[in-house]
């Protein structure tokens, strides 16, 4: 009999105390097997932190504490890099998603079932059956014009390249060389992406309804937006001698 993949599922916290609990909860309801989640934290001055160990005496999960606030994308190198040293015999697949609800659990098991047959599993808001609740017409209009804009400067054929929620294969974490990710925002979730369609990993969308987070802050600024913008034409000046698109 085949052995069950080990499941990791990776969720940065900052201040995500109100909803950790529920999260944690829902995920570890699925039952699925072989799951372990990995919480980490940068320091939230709410208590984040401590209240994840304290959950990791009940639930399959573990907590990898930051001294200082560094952004998500160091927050999921740091684990993506602990998870694949405790896998050299590459059989964990890994998810990635917030700490906030606004990606829902029960979707989990979807994202299990389509990684069978590809790479990547990105969980798309834009291609049919997909969408966003809870967000004005400035947000939506921003997050379209975003992923158009990336898409197009990179050449790449999904509609949801800024995404947060993603499965995926360790071997595309080894192969798309994790040190050389410069993102440190939320435009590390182009940059993962860009990087595995260049090394001709299969990608694929399944359709997420994304809700905006029910407590705390959103973290979404002006700077992520500006961030995006001039990291795209990095990215695509970078790799313009080896891309496929060139």
């Amino acid at each position: 009999m085949q052995k069950s993949p080990h499941i990791t599922i990776v969720i940065p916290t900052y201040n995500e105390k109100d909803s950790l609990t529920e999260l944690v909860e829902h995920i570890h309801a699925l039952g699925i097997e072989n799951l372990h989640m990995v919480v980490v934290d940068d320091d939230s001055p709410d208590g984040t932190g401590a209240l994840a160990d304290t959950l990791s005496q009940k639930f399959p999960l573990s907590v990898i504490h930051r001294p200082t606030k560094e952004g998500l994308g160091n927050a999921y190198t740091h684990a993506f890099h602990e998870i694949l040293k405790s896998s050299p015999d590459n059989s964990a697949i890994i998810i990635q998603m917030d700490a906030d609800l606004s990606h829902n659990p029960s979707d989990i098991p979807r994202f299990l079932e389509r990684i069978q047959t590809c790479d990547i599993v990105l969980g798309s808001r834009y291609i049919p059956g997909g969408g966003v609740e809870n967000w004005d017409i400035v947000r939506r209009l921003i997050s379209r014009f975003g992923n158009t804009y990336a898409s197009f400067v990179l050449g790449l054929p999904y509609r949801d390249v800024t995404s947060g929620y993603k499965c995926f294969r360790p071997e595309v974490l080894q192969e798309i060389d994790l040190s050389s990710v410069s993102s440190t925002g939320y435009n590390f979730q182009i940059e993962t992406t860009y990087l595995a369609h260049k090394k001709w990993f299969r990608i694929r969308e399944i359709p997420i309804l994304f809700t905006e987070r029910k407590f705390g802050k959103s973290k979404f600024h002006i700077g992520i937006m500006l961030e995006s913008f001039w990291k795209v034409l990095l990215l695509r000046f970078k790799n313009r001698n080896n891309s496929k698109f060139t």
